[in-house]
């Protein structure tokens, strides 16, 4: 039943039983999908404008503030979830601030391409009214846990004094260039907070299979973008040559695509290894933010896809190609990279298998260099996710089942 009092911050229990996601934080989750649906938005319009530059360093802030910030409410819930009133309130004022940070997308977008003075102050306020808000939980759970006081205050130092250097910087007006690297900063203080506060103060009790469950749901919510990505492009298509078979295949690729990302990610059992190796969750947490990104950039490059196909995009058929081609290679290597320390593995198996994915990608790319029409190229780029998924089934799967100690079906 839901709890009408106020619950103890004790801690959950780290290795409770049939531990899933919350509805609460199922409806968190669909703020993030806004943000990364405007985000993805942005870029992509930037990308048709040839603005490549722009693209990649609005993305890159956007991207971060929106991972970083679902990253560390996860972790937390993971281990100190009471569900009761002020958990709710907090998590809703959390919420909050996720969509005042998508208002602030467009802005920074347009500061950026402008080359003049970054304009992150409505983007930094939705932040800090997530930080402050994720601040107030973690003094509760200083105040009534003390068994990891130590940690919770830890947490609330580093997160404190990013978001007064954050504030800081919204409100000097400083060229793009000298406030991204004075951006390094709070970022450095960000990052830092979570590993001084589970290694050095003793960590939080976290819940493995609670966390790989959360990832994986961003990680579907993030895909979403690839569809999104896939029903612009063929909108565009049957808007400017109705429906044909080549309508047909371009939905079949986008849409292959996603469910191609979507096979590969969860052939790894998460909870499972994180259960085993606790110690190696910083880099696996840390990491899907590139992931995250990865996927919903690939969404991105998708939508170019059918600004291209409207003629409404100022770059050709090689660059159009990349933009989808880019964010896939990432997301796999990314992908390859996370299992071998997840698993603290160097086969040679998985090595040909990430270069022979990318071969794929290559080969899209080079289809739109000889003029082969742009469907064509996103199947080529389908097929690409299907060697790793292929190399899986045939083999790979038996590693997987080896280090988990389960049974081979």
């Amino acid at each position: 039943m839901p709890n009408h009092r106020l619950s103890p911050m004790a801690g959950r229990d780290a290795h409770e039983s049939h531990r899933v996601s919350t509805p609460l934080e199922l409806l968190f989750d669909l703020t993030f999908a806004l943000a990364f649906g405007l985000a993805g938005t942005q870029v992509a319009h930037v990308l048709a404008e040839g603005h490549f530059l722009t693209a990649l360093a609005g993305y890159a802030f956007a991207a971060f503030a929106i991972c970083w910030a679902w990253v560390n409410f996860s972790w937390f819930a993971s281990a100190y979830d009471t569900d009761d009133w002020i958990y709710r309130l907090l998590t809703m004022i959390q919420m909050v601030g996720v969509l005042v940070l998508a208002l602030g997308l467009k802005p920074v977008f347009d500061s950026i391409d402008h080359g003049t003075i970054l304009d992150n102050r409505i983007l930094v306020l939705g932040y800090v009214i997530m930080r402050l808000a994720l601040v107030a939980q973690w003094l509760r759970a200083a105040k009534e846990d003390p068994k990891h006081r130590r940690v919770a205050l830890t947490y609330v130092i580093t997160l404190l004094i990013a978001q007064v250097l954050w504030v800081v910087i919204a409100l000097v007006d400083l060229p793009i260039v000298p406030t991204f690297l004075l951006m390094l900063v709070p970022y450095a203080i960000e990052l830092a907070g979570p590993f001084l506060a589970e290694r050095k103060d003793g960590g939080t009790p976290w819940h493995p299979h609670h966390i790989a469950e959360r990832y994986g749901l961003l990680t579907i919510i993030a895909l979403g973008e690839c569809v999104i990505g896939t029903v612009a492009s063929v909108s565009a298509f049957v808007d400017s040559e109705g429906w044909n078979v080549d309508a047909i295949l371009l939905c079949v690729a986008g849409l292959g695509l996603t469910f191609g990302m979507w096979w590969i990610y969860f052939v790894v059992p998460a909870g499972e290894l994180l259960h085993r190796h606790r110690q190696r969750s910083f880099f696996w947490g840390y990491f899907h933010m590139v992931i995250f990104a990865a996927i919903a950039a690939t969404g991105a490059g998708l939508h170019v896809a059918g600004l291209y196909i409207e003629h409404e995009a100022h770059i050709g058929a090689v660059e159009t190609v990349l933009t989808v081609a880019v964010p896939v290679a990432l997301y796999v290597v990314s992908l390859f990279i996370l299992y071998m320390r997840l698993t603290a593995s160097n086969d040679a198996f998985h090595f040909y298998l990430a270069l022979a994915t990318l071969a794929v990608l290559a080969l899209a790319v080079l289809l739109a260099y000889f003029g082969v029409p742009m469907t064509y190229c996103l199947i080529a780029l389908m097929c690409a996710p299907a060697v790793t998924v292929l190399g899986y089934e045939l083999k790979g799967y038996r590693e997987v089942a080896r280090m988990t100690g389960e049974s081979v079906h």
